[in-house]
């Protein structure tokens, strides 16, 4: 049984900005994880993106598959993919619909006359998301020594490889004794995850990726709350100053769905060591990246995409 890991509380409409800062600074490098409160997306839209979600996940799987992921955008099925890449098992049981850069016409979409307002209300999602995830990163820069507007001057914001990701655990599908996972063990590959749960427990954090034996905390939800946490993009630009975690979703033994926001950079944008996190003493860790190229290839290490 693990202990159930009480996270800090970072509130974005806080007037005190430095104040708030300092506490993601502490949280970011004490857990890489915490709660993100008073986000300014709407509580009954994130209801409906769970139930538009629902409906979905419901289809028959051959209209599910009509839309089978391509670029990054559309359905992906179940045991489709897997997180720990170390594992000899089939893959994570969960089933996802992903949603890229509302730009263009790259996304796959539902049919309207299948999911009237599907369509619509993941769109809106997005976008309230990616403003909430744009206004963290302001006080982000201020926790790293910036300027408050540093990942907007090196061109981070252009045009964001944001994504988003609704996840179905269908329960307690397999009694062989394969160790199956919900989410096997990972971190998340760019700079930040906003992730809202139905409050179904199952999620688990390491706070050590090098500890053995591994020690996993249970992640309670926190109504109206985001669980933010950092990715491995983040723990490049910040030379590990603020690490990524690995975290895991247990074998689901009951239904449930999540919905993850990952915040990426714009594809050009050029990914490398921070001045205020590296010195003489320090020095960078990784060889700049662009963070197209970054995210391509841990996609397609995971996901064979």
């Amino acid at each position: 049984m693990c202990d159930a890991l009480q996270l800090p509380i970072v509130d974005l409409s806080s007037p005190d900005r430095f104040s708030t800062a300092n506490s993601i600074r502490q949280a970011c490098i004490d857990h890489g994880f915490f709660y993100l409160v008073n986000h300014g997306v709407d509580e009954e839209l994130v209801n409906k993106v769970f139930e538009q979600g629902s409906k979905f996940f419901s289809l028959p799987i051959e209209e599910k598959m009509k839309v089978i992921i391509k670029n990054y955008s559309g359905y992906s099925p179940l045991y489709a993919g897997k997180l720990d890449t170390t594992l000899s098992t089939k893959g994570d049981s969960n089933e996802g619909f992903y949603v890229g850069q509302l730009a263009g016409d790259l996304n796959q979409w539902p049919l309207e006359e299948d999911l009237p307002s599907w369509r619509s209300t993941i769109e809106t999602y997005y976008q309230q998301l990616l403003s909430a995830g744009t206004k963290l990163l302001f006080l982000i820069a201020l926790s790293l020594k910036l300027d408050e507007d540093f990942f907007e001057k090196v061109g981070a914001f252009n045009e964001p490889l944001a994504s988003l990701g609704l996840l179905h655990y269908p329960g307690d599908l397999d009694s062989s004794n394969e160790e199956i996972y919900g989410a096997s063990d990972h971190s998340d590959f760019g700079m930040l995850t906003l992730l809202a749960t139905d409050g179904v427990p199952g999620l688990q954090i390491c706070r050590e990726k090098s500890e053995q034996p591994q020690v996993w905390e249970d992640v309670p939800s926190m109504s109206g709350a985001f669980i933010v946490n950092i990715g491995d993009m983040m723990e490049r630009w910040t030379n590990c100053l603020f690490r990524s975690r690995l975290h895991r979703v247990l074998p689901p033994r009951q239904e449930h769905y999540s919905v993850a926001f990952f915040l990426n950079p714009s594809k050009d944008c050029n990914v490398e060591c921070l001045e205020s996190c590296c010195s003489e003493d320090c020095p960078p860790r990784f060889p700049p990246i662009k963070a197209l190229d970054y995210l391509e290839e841990r996609l397609r290490l995971t996901y064979g995409l």
